[in-house]
């Protein structure tokens, strides 16, 4: 039997939140926060709209998620997002001991991997789900931004 909840499935409606935040002019990152294959949180990057430089979709998908449970560790969750987690979101998601992340497409400059930020020991890390679909978002976001300047 094919199971419906499968990564893929929960990637899509991650990238159906990046969709949202390019939609606001914000850097398209989306994210989902799953437990026992329900979403309890959605959300995009809203650094511009918030004007705060933590508004990263992951930040805002780990309050959700934690006001969802009422506390603050997301222990059996899986967090889904576009892009790998950069450092500030990598650091967070350790004290938040989620089970799993699985993320779309690498970043190669600022991501939690190239910069050897630790993950909590019990934290699974799974990536290039959909990474096409999230890399190529991020491009069209950023040549156009560039032919708007």
């Amino acid at each position: 039997m094919i199971d419906p909840y499968d990564d893929a499935y929960f990637m899509k409606r991650a990238l159906q939140e990046a969709e949202a935040a390019y939609e606001k002019g914000e850097i398209p990152i989306g994210a989902v926060i799953v437990i026992n294959n329900q979403i309890i949180a959605r959300s995009h990057n809203l650094t511009e709209t918030l004007n705060d430089v933590t508004a990263h979709a992951e930040m805002q998908a780990i309050t959700a998620a934690a006001n969802f449970l009422g506390g603050k560790y997301l222990i059996n969750c899986t967090l889904y997002v576009t892009i790998e987690p950069c450092q500030m979101c990598a650091g967070a998601l350790f004290w938040s001991q989620i089970s799993k992340i699985v993320y779309g497409a690498r970043d190669e400059l600022r991501g939690c991997i190239s910069l050897n930020t630790k993950l909590h020991p019990k934290t699974n890390l799974i990536g290039g789900i959909m990474a096409a679909e999230a890399s190529q978002l991020l491009k069209r976001f950023f040549i156009e931004k560039r032919n708007l300047n």
